[in-house]
């Protein structure tokens, strides 16, 4: 129960020197790129920069002490950032005191979701979600992320509220308005951080731009028109208070909802990609609520909704963390950081915060992957592009939730079609092989079946159609199907197989069964089978099934047949004789 309840207490106990002395120095690294990732972020979300630095104090401490991965670092992110935005923007003005608040229920309601999720256990449904949904939706982010800064870029003034084709045009049809010397910080603040990470990897090439930038504002002096982010208050994260009123909970309960979902999405896609490399195993219901308690602790710390952080998970993988307290000591060490260097922050241009949110946005973009997307799967491309163009023009809670349908609907689509193969029999490699592909030979009374995925409602059309248009053939009156990859059969999967058998029955024949796995087995006779079909229709091997089948088969049709597959049809055998195969 204390594993479930305070897994922290499983890891903690195995902790040595060594794995202390590695968690630290990569909480170091950790707290050194979150610094201008925390600001960075809290300005997407239409927050004052030091909310995004609560967020990374509060949340990744929580969710490391009660989520199950050992890598995870989560705290404020992209894809959530531009998402509080997007929810709040309209009923509030960024950066105001009600916008705080609202950010803070959304924050305590995602967090309720999600750690409901997780008692229900409820982690089997990101399985559903896939994969390119999220391709989708961070791309389309992106390129929000991109727009909503390109004014603190270029200096080029545009409307509140404006959608994203409206300030792009406004944009180009201003650009004699461009600011020079904005334009010159962003653009260098930019380029460093790009080359940074390409020449010198091991420096915080975020932090460095950000500084090098700072230094050309003020070269260049106030008189150039150069704003400043201001100075972030130096202190502990602020106790806070939600606003909980029915109004307010009614009005942000479906944005909360996509959040919510979101952020699970983030942080069990990346538990997962790391634990791949690491061995380590995820426990989805634990992950969910993790990301719930932690969501739900930070609302009354001043922060908004976090989850997993891809860059900041991999760079604490890379940096050899061991356990959870890599986090810790990320979180912890950013206390002192900004304790010490917040009066620091008064020169820090917003041109700068453009350009560093600029190169956020462009790495959001996964092009490797939507490229091998477009080019490999058309509905997998489908739902890419219906979730990236949902997320650019429609509301980003909306677009959440159609990729996500999109996705279950792909998934469903598959599953309702299971491959059904019919086999027949090879006399040369002596087994069952597949009809289409293999010259094999057949009995006109008995035809094999080999079912590949589970038998449930959303496929039983599908088996219907595809085993009624062979019961139609005037001598089949047997089919023994091959079980070995159905995994499940529900109420309406035994119901169609009764309904076959009946009519196999009506024509003087059977329904028969070979190496069906016991649970199923076990499962379709609770749902029906027991008063219908009889065990002697069940078989463990193919002897077994064919030395128990062919008595049961029309004599007289077996003298006149030129197959003789089965070693029993050689009395029937003609003068031409085929040789008959031998059975497992």
């Amino acid at each position: 129960m204390n594993n479930r309840c305070f897994p922290f207490l499983v890891w903690f106990k195995y902790l040595t020197f060594a794995d202390v002395k590695a968690d630290f120095l990569a909480g170091l690294t950790g707290a050194v790129i979150v610094l201008p990732q925390g600001v960075a972020f809290a300005t997407i979300a239409g927050l004052p920069p030091q909310y995004g630095l609560y967020t990374a104090m509060v949340t990744p401490i929580v969710a490391a002490l009660f989520g199950s991965s050992k890598h995870l670092i989560s705290g404020p992110t992209t894809a959530i950032s531009i998402v509080v935005f997007s929810s709040i923007s309209g009923y509030a003005t960024p950066g105001s005191p009600e916008f705080i608040s609202m950010a803070l229920t959304l924050t305590l309601m995602a967090g309720i979701y999600q750690l409901a999720f997780g008692l229900a256990r409820l982690g089997k449904l990101v399985d559903f979600v896939s994969h390119t949904v999220v391709i989708g939706f961070t791309a389309g982010a992106a390129i929000l992320i991109a727009t909503s800064q390109i004014k603190h870029f270029t200096g080029i003034p545009s409307e509140k509220g404006s959608s994203f084709i409206e300030t792009w045009f406004g944009i180009v049809s201003h650009l004699e308005l461009l600011n020079i010397a904005v334009f010159t910080v962003g653009l260098s603040t930019f380029l460093v951080a790009v080359l940074v990470r390409l020449y010198i990897p091991k420096l915080p090439n975020l932090l460095l731009a950000l500084v090098i930038g700072g230094l050309i504002a003020l070269f260049l002096g106030e008189e150039s028109g150069v704003v400043f982010v201001g100075q972030i208050p130096a202190g502990l994260p602020p106790f806070s208070m939600p606003d909980l009123s029915l109004a307010t909970l009614q009005m942000l309960a479906p944005e909360a909802f996509a959040i919510a979902l979101l952020g699970l999405i983030e942080a069990v896609s990346i538990s997962r990609s790391i634990a791949i490399k690491s061995g380590q195993r995820i426990y989805p219901n634990q992950e969910f609520i993790g990301q719930g308690l932690s969501n739900i602790t930070g609302s009354f710390f001043s922060c908004y909704a976090g989850s997993g952080s891809f860059t900041r998970s991999g760079v604490n993988y890379a940096a050899g963390a061991k356990s959870g307290l890599s986090a810790i000591f990320a979180a912890l060490i950013l206390v002192l950081i900004v304790l010490l260097i917040a009066p620091l922050t008064a020169y820090l241009p917003v041109a700068a915060m453009a350009g560093v949110i600029m190169l956020v946005a462009y790495n959001l973009i996964d092009t490797h992957h939507i490229k091998k997307i477009l080019t490999t799967s058309k509905a997998e491309s489908s739902v890419l592009l219906i979730t990236f163009f949902s997320t650019l023009f429609l509301e980003l809670e909306f677009a959440i939730y159609l990729g996500v349908m999109m996705s279950i609907i792909l998934f469903l689509a598959k599953t309702s079609t299971p491959e059904i193969t019919e086999m027949s029999l090879n006399v040369s490699q002596r087994r069952f092989v597949e009809t289409h592909t293999h010259n094999g030979l057949y009995c006109p009374q008995l035809r094999v079946l080999r079912v590949d995925m589970s038998i449930y409602f959303g496929s039983v059309n599908h088996i219907q159609n595809r085993v009624e248009s062979i019961l139609v053939q005037p001598d089949v009156s047997r089919i023994l199907i091959i079980c070995g990859g159905i995994n499940f059969i529900d109420l309406s999967g035994t119901d169609l197989l009764i309904n076959l058998d009946k009519k196999l029955k009506a024509k003087g024949g059977a329904l028969y069964f070979f190496a069906m796995k016991p649970a199923v087995k076990q499962r379709a006779f609770k749902l029906g089978f027991k008063n219908v079909l009889s065990e002697s229709q069940f078989f463990e091997s193919k002897k077994e099934a064919i030395e128990a089948i062919f008595p049961t088969l029309d004599q007289n049709i077996c003298a006149t047949c030129s197959q003789h597959v089965f070693k029993e049809c050689e009395k029937f055998e003609q003068p031409t004789v085929i040789d008959v195969i031998q059975r497992d």
